[in-house]
């Protein structure tokens, strides 16, 4: 049952991070007036309305803009992730017992990489990620032609979720971009230092869009995948003054011991922008607490800020599973205590996983020898863990029982950070495919039974 619950707890937060329904909450058009964020804006003064903007949750923002502005689009072209962008995946067939599938509305494609979607004259232009590639680039040039012939009668509406950073690389040498992209995720740099780099590196990120389409007029409808929402580090902040310089790039590379590659300053001050972040992890932890407490548990959200190592985070999180166990503290079971945030980890071994899986097999490492009911989950809100097809995985207080049954031991895997077969063999694996949203992982732990 406790599995069963964290399913459905996990689907609350889903279902809150919409990205159609975030950017229209946020937008609101009357035939004459749009209304963006808490500003208002006469479209009667524009000539064309056109959507650009890149992201993991670009379709269904593209989706929403075209619902509340119609005609009024003059065209547009977002790029979004496409099938094969999560890198190497593992055959199919390789099922699990967990699936926690949405009505998700993501980009379709038979044959090709671009998208033409039949509701709006906005191009869906597949790219890849975590690594970026040739399409990315492709698109991103083609984003760069938008907003450089945009005029001081044109408003550009950027849509921008987490994943943008990857799947626009308006860069030069792409093979290059793509080497210190994988040397950094291999050595555990978070987004906030990715995105520091890529600013600096690349020539849409860091306010460098919203600078190539002055003096045209930009509202940024931003769907937050980066603990604390700064706009700026969203998808490497294409539409918001950079806070970040040259030499913090550099000491990045400095930091992780890989060749710099060439870096150049962003614009600190921007004009005829608008920022609106429509939606975020507190919206999907708000919901999942919500789901939690109707299925009858005491619920604690801990943060929607958790970083570090996956491995620390778990250690910290089964400590509190062991206190209310001992001493009913933070809150007494039955209890759920829940966590957002977007973790990292610095990969040793030579196995496949990801950030969410390594959670959970580090915390039920951490757990083993609990006989009482305990259900750790955790899984990213777009679907993906790492280069996997999976978003993460579930365990409970036998997990490790079944997996010595197996003849598997769990700490050998974890150190090879290869989470993702363990939780293969155990039946553990969480699929959703493609959400069609990201605003980080949500982490659920489920202390005893709410049924007494």
């Amino acid at each position: 049952m406790s599995r069963k619950h964290a399913i459905q707890i996990f689907r609350a937060a889903l279902e809150a991070a919409d990205a159609e329904k975030a950017v229209l909450r946020a937008l609101h058009f009357d035939g004459r007036t749009l209304v963006a964020g808490k500003r208002r804006y006469d479209l009667s003064k524009f000539d064309r309305v056109q959507v650009v903007g890149a992201g993991k949750a670009g379709a269904g923002m593209a989706r929403a803009v075209e619902r509340v502005l119609g005609r009024r689009i003059s065209g547009g072209w977002v790029n979004v992730k496409g099938a094969g962008g999560a890198g190497r995946s593992p055959k199919k067939g390789t099922g699990s017992s967990v699936q926690a599938r949405r009505a998700a509305r993501p980009p379709r494609s038979a044959s090709g990489d671009r998208v033409a979607c039949p509701l709006f004259p906005i191009t869906l232009h597949e790219a890849g990620h975590p690594i970026p590639d040739e399409r990315g680039r492709e698109g991103a040039m083609r984003i760069e032609e938008i907003v450089r012939e945009a005029g001081e009668r044109d408003l550009i509406v950027c849509v921008i979720s987490g994943g943008a950073s990857a799947l626009a690389p308006a860069v030069s040498s792409l093979d290059a971009m793509q080497r210190a992209t994988s040397r950094l995720l291999n050595a555990g740099a978070n987004i906030h230092e990715l995105n520091t780099v890529r600013k600096h590196v690349e020539g849409l990120k860091g306010g460098q869009l919203a600078q190539l389409a002055w003096p045209a007029t930009v509202i940024g409808l931003i769907l937050s995948d980066v603990v604390g929402d700064d706009v700026d580090v969203i998808g490497s902040g294409p539409t918001a003054a950079d806070r970040s310089t040259v030499e913090d790039a550099a000491a990045i590379f400095r930091k992780y011991g890989i060749e710099p590659l060439a870096l150049h300053e962003t614009p600190k001050k921007l004009d005829r922008v608008e920022n609106i972040v429509v939606g975020s992890n507190r919206q999907a932890m708000d919901a999942a607490a919500k789901r939690a407490r109707a299925l009858g548990y005491r619920t604690l959200v801990l943060s929607s800020m958790i970083e570090g190592e996956a491995r620390e985070a778990a250690g910290v999180h089964a400590a509190i599973v062991k206190e209310i166990r001992a001493s009913g503290r933070p809150v007494r079971a039955p209890a759920c205590i829940l966590s957002g945030g977007e973790t990292t980890v610095t990969v040793r071994g030579a196995g496949m996983g990801g950030r969410n899986m390594e959670f959970v097999l580090a915390c039920a490492v951490a757990i083993e020898g609990n006989v009482d009911p305990v259900t750790i989950f955790s899984a990213g809100t777009d679907g993906t863990d790492g280069p996997t097809d999976a978003a993460g995985a579930i365990a409970d207080e036998r997990t490790l029982e079944r997996a010595r049954g197996l003849g598997m031991d769990a700490r050998a895997y974890l150190g090879e950070n290869d989470s993702y077969h363990f939780f293969e063999r155990v039946k553990g694996l969480v699929k959703t495919r493609p959400t069609g949203t990201n605003v980080m992982d949500v982490r659920i732990l489920l202390v005893g039974d709410p049924r007494g």
